[in-house]
């Protein structure tokens, strides 16, 4: 089911042109020096054959809830998201999102300098000056009056959020908001999700960010749920007006 996605009209990315690559379910906002969309649709075009494909070889790919058993034959895209699974315990399917978003950044970057991709929520970006990203935490206080602070000297990165209050994605949790940063966008989406689902209650966020904590690659997280927010790594974040 497509979710419209109205956060998108608060997107300002000064300095960059704004624009869309939309293909059946997968729908990223882009921002580059360029309009790239030709390129952009392109390259989805090419992942989302790909992961077709594979499904129909593969069916619990697309269904599994846990990681399973790496394919040194697979795809790029899917070899990326069979690691990624298994080192944060997760289904597959559950990077999506995030291997679309830095696969089609990664192409894109032959043509930009700057670039900022989006996919529900799962972000890749690099960028030569601070921007923010502003956490939406669907009905929390805290909603949209935190944001992680991303610097020009980090290099290409991902910004990865999952919740189990908003949203259609299928999760285990309750969380208002699961960030995971991390140099991979796939290892952050798989490791949003992993640490969304370990959080029912605001209870439970310790033990959520004790897990993530455990997981090599990942730099970062912040886990929101209800007026509770917890914050670790190596992120810097800032109050929004």
């Amino acid at each position: 089911m497509y979710q419209v996605r109205t956060y998108r009209n608060f997107v300002k990315g000064e300095g960059l042109v704004k624009f869309q690559a939309h293909i059946d379910e997968t729908d990223l906002l882009i921002l580059a020096e360029k309009n790239l969309s030709k390129a952009a649709l392109s390259i989805v075009k090419q992942l989302r054959s790909q992961l077709k494909t594979y499904f129909k070889n593969r069916s619990e790919f697309a269904t599994s809830t846990k990681p399973i058993d790496h394919d040194i034959f697979a795809p790029h895209i899917v070899q990326l998201m069979l690691s990624a699974a298994s080192e944060t315990g997760v289904g597959p399917m559950a990077c999506v999102s995030g291997a679309i978003a830095q696969l089609t950044g990664e192409h894109l970057l032959k043509y930009t300098n700057e670039i900022i991709v989006e996919n529900g929520g799962d972000i890749f970006i690099k960028t030569k000056r601070i921007r923010t990203v502003s956490i939406f935490a669907g009905n929390s206080p805290l909603s949209g009056r935190i944001g992680l602070v991303i610097n020009p000297d980090t290099g290409p990165i991902g910004v990865c959020t999952s919740s189990g209050t908003i949203g259609h994605s299928f999760s285990y949790g309750k969380a208002d908001a699961a960030v995971v940063v991390s140099k991979s966008s796939i290892l952050a989406d798989a490791g949003a999700t992993a640490l969304c689902n370990r959080i029912v209650t605001e209870y439970d966020i310790n033990n959520g960010i004790d897990y993530i904590k455990s997981v090599e690659g990942i730099n970062g997280a912040i886990a929101i749920k209800n007026k509770k927010m917890v914050v670790w790594g190596n992120i810097e974040i800032c109050t929004l007006d």
